[in-house]
């Protein structure tokens, strides 16, 4: 394995456990800042407006630097956002550096999977690409219940130092590993925003944001499902979020092998369906603890197994505009994020069960259904048209 893909890998733990601590922090968050837990689930959202905003700023900031420089930045401001957490006074500030915290993290993997299938031997760009997304799966196996045990049994802010302490492993590596790249010349941003008026385009970033959004229903409230619910004490949460990060490493890698199998449309539209019968099972049977464990374990690895048919489902529409569209999808997958955590925390704030999120989920897994079931019908159509 080349250094620096691990140098990449660990931008993508950093940005993991950045993302996904939170959901598990919720409880600690919100009686310390004096919220309820619907709105302490705000600051979930914030990073993922945040991503969805940085990502094609970013990208577009920084078009014409060279790939080293650009993750340089990108690494830096990564960990200077993160450490505002640790000093947040109040809600509002830690609401705003939460929101900057989300804006390098598309913007670093748009650029960090370009230059791993360039850096890839010939044949195996997937799998520098998955070398570097590894990084966010390990961070759900190890890096977010490590994080969510520091914030459960100290003070969460710590949790905040060691995602800052990551953010600088990851630019010190990157300084020390990465050659120095050679830019793709001046990006002619009108080819790659043409990107966007492909009908495709749009539509694989509604799967994802929608039917996505379904995962971040069901981990943004996990803690409180599992403590209400399930009946777990709040010092075993840490402990079960290591089910749901396997279960995501093991739905990554079987969602790669699906991928490469089938064609991707019908692969995405089979696995959203797994996701609602699934999400329907958590909702009635989170009471026991021992079908709990199970669906968490299931729930991260069906979740996970979408991204890599999705992502080539993007790729193989994003014919050279494969930076821009890298990060359209990272922002896409972020909305999902946004989406998942402000509506399945209305339920929740009108008074309905810690189990009622997952409704909400099963409702964005359908509609993402009915998204792809269009995009197959497109793809049909299309080449219809070029067999005739």
């Amino acid at each position: 394995m080349k250094k620096s893909l691990i140098a990449l890998s660990l931008g993508g733990l950093t940005i993991g456990i950045t993302e996904f601590v939170m959901m598990g922090l919720l409880p600690d968050i919100a009686s310390d800042m004096k919220v309820s837990i619907p709105v302490a689930g705000y600051l979930i959202s914030a990073y993922a407006l945040g991503v969805v905003i940085g990502a094609p700023l970013l990208v577009v900031l920084g078009r014409n630097f060279p790939p080293k420089k650009m993750l340089l930045i990108l690494a830096l401001l990564l960990t200077l956002f993160n450490a505002l957490s640790i000093i947040a006074p109040n809600y509002n500030f830690l609401f705003a550096s939460r929101f900057l915290s989300g804006l390098p993290h598309g913007a670093f993997f748009g650029v960090g999977a370009v230059v791993a299938s360039r850096l890839a031997d010939r044949g195996k760009e997937a799998q520098a690409i998955s070398i570097m997304f590894s990084g966010l799966t390990l961070a759900n196996l190890i890096g977010v219940p490590i994080g969510t045990y520091i914030g459960h049994h100290f003070i969460w802010r710590y949790t905040f130092i060691l995602i800052a302490i990551v953010g600088l492993l990851t630019f010190l590596f990157i300084f020390l590993w990465m050659p120095k790249l050679e830019k793709s010349g001046n990006v002619n941003m009108k080819t790659q925003l043409l990107f966007f008026k492909k009908t495709e385009a749009w539509l694989i970033i509604g799967i994802t944001a929608i039917g996505f959004g379904g995962l971040f229903a069901w981990i943004s409230y996990i803690a409180p499902l599992l403590i209400n619910i399930s009946g777990f004490l709040p010092e075993d949460v840490s402990y079960i979020l290591i089910l749901a990060g396997f279960g995501m490493v093991v739905g990554n890698f079987a969602g790669g092998k699906l991928a490469d199998k089938f064609s991707p449309a019908p692969t995405v539209f089979g696995l959203l369906f797994i996701m609602v019968l699934d999400l329907i099972m958590v909702y009635f049977f989170s009471f026991n603890q021992y079908v709990s464990l199970i669906f968490t374990f299931l729930t991260g690895a069906i979740s996970f197994s979408v991204i890599a048919p999705i992502q080539m489902l993007m790729i193989r529409t994003a014919k050279d505009a494969e930076m821009i569209a890298s990060a359209a999808l990272q922002a896409s997958f972020n909305i999902g994020n946004a989406l998942g955590a402000f509506l399945g925390g209305l339920p929740l704030a009108a008074g309905y069960s810690y189990a009622s999120p997952n409704l909400i989920g099963v409702g964005m897994a359908i509609i993402g259904m009915i998204i792809t079931f269009g995009l197959i019908q497109k793809q049909k159509n299309v080449l219809k048209l070029q067999t005739e």
